[in-house]
């Protein structure tokens, strides 16, 4: 005789993806709908927001490239092969990465990864003597800009690396990538130290592009950026995003307004949290 889970010793306590399955009418037919049998699950409290957001984070990678979301060869700090440690110990440190591409006479060259933990017996042990850079790199993985980001995951993954370098379709440096950047795709914003320290509003990551906390005063606002958005209806800029949108946007949702492009870094079921704003 099979099992009656619903005896009369008290309710039955399903896990999640019991009650999620349960949840389910029918089969999905497409991606669409199992989208919207997950938000009625999430809207029934079957499922909560945050677990609905890295379903859907984790469905998106599928579809994005890495061009998406690299930094861009501006925005990269690298080390050149012929410097010496005192020729750039400042960058490292005032950049705050832990991993830097190496490149040798331009930025087409790259020849390794520096992890800047490796650079610490130099400074404990007093390593007297000629430096060489090449002693300490690591192999670097080179990535087109068009490989979908699971695909990339996955050799993230197998090869254990945390960084690739991507290249265009003319084999030069577009960018870069770390495996961060694509998990922030399925988990959300991970805070570290590219991220709005607590007594920021506002961080500059790059030229004219700037991470700002959601909840920055309209006028802190206003002073920064030289727009002219009112305070009349909203305190923050967050509240003026929303109005721009209509509706409670999900991460990585644009807009432009009053020439300046503002996405949705971090975001859940109540509130935007953070935003990347640059010029159109």
């Amino acid at each position: 005789m099979s099992e009656d889970r619903s005896s009369s010793n008290g309710p039955v306590h399903r896990t999640w993806l019991e009650r999620l399955a349960m949840a389910f009418s029918g089969d999905p037919r497409n991606r669409g709908e199992l989208l919207e049998q997950l938000r009625e699950a999430e809207t029934n409290d079957i499922v909560d927001a945050e677990a609905l957001s890295i379903i859907e984070g984790a469905m998106q990678v599928a579809d994005m490239q890495v061009r998406e979301i690299m930094i861009p060869r501006s925005q990269m700090v690298c080390v050149k092969s012929s410097q010496q440690p005192k020729e750039f110990l400042a960058s490292i440190i005032a950049s705050a990465h832990s991993r830097f591409p190496v490149i040798g006479d331009s930025m087409d060259e790259v020849i390794g990864i520096l992890l800047a933990k490796d650079l610490l017996p130099l400074i404990l042990n007093k390593v007297e003597g000629p430096f060489e850079i090449k002693n300490l790199l690591r192999q670097v993985t080179f990535v087109p800009e068009s490989k979908r980001l699971n695909v990339l995951l996955k050799e993230f993954r197998a090869t254990r690396n945390h960084m690739a370098v991507v290249i265009d379709e003319y084999g030069g440096v577009a960018g870069l990538v770390t495996i961060e950047d694509v998990l922030e795709q399925i988990v959300g914003d991970i805070e570290d130290e590219h991220d709005v320290d607590e007594e920021s509003f506002i961080k500059q990551v790059g030229d004219n592009d700037y991470i700002v906390k959601a909840l920055t005063p309209i006028d802190d606002f206003n002073d920064a950026f030289g727009s002219e958005f009112s305070d009349r209806e909203f305190d923050t800029i967050g509240g003026i995003v929303m109005q721009g949108f209509g509706h409670l946007p999900k991460r990585n949702e644009q807009l432009s307004l009053q020439g300046m492009n503002f996405r949705v870094l971090n975001a859940d079921n109540r509130r935007i949290r953070l935003l990347r704003v640059s010029a159109d």
